[in-house]
């Protein structure tokens, strides 16, 4: 899977996050194409909480260990 992210609080404005079928990921800078869109997603990242809004799964919410400020917009690509 792809992760394409547009915002503040990554290393690069504009990033793709790559994860491998063996559970390993890495990130480049910019846009990896092909792009097959599964679906696009806001993630707003305050302190240990991130609040996902996701065009398929909907809402979520969900605890970090790490604390952070982010506000990204993604899209999951194949």
């Amino acid at each position: 899977m792809r992760y394409i992210e547009f915002g503040v609080g990554n290393r690069w404005l504009i990033r793709t996050e790559t994860e491998l079928e063996d559970g390993t990921e890495h990130e480049e800078r910019g846009i990896v194409r092909p792009i097959i869109l599964q679906s696009i997603y806001l993630r707003i990242w305050i302190w240990k909480t991130v609040f996902i809004i996701d065009s398929t799964e909907g809402f979520k919410r969900q605890r970090k260990r790490k604390a952070s400020l982010k506000v990204i917009v993604g899209l999951v690509s194949k």
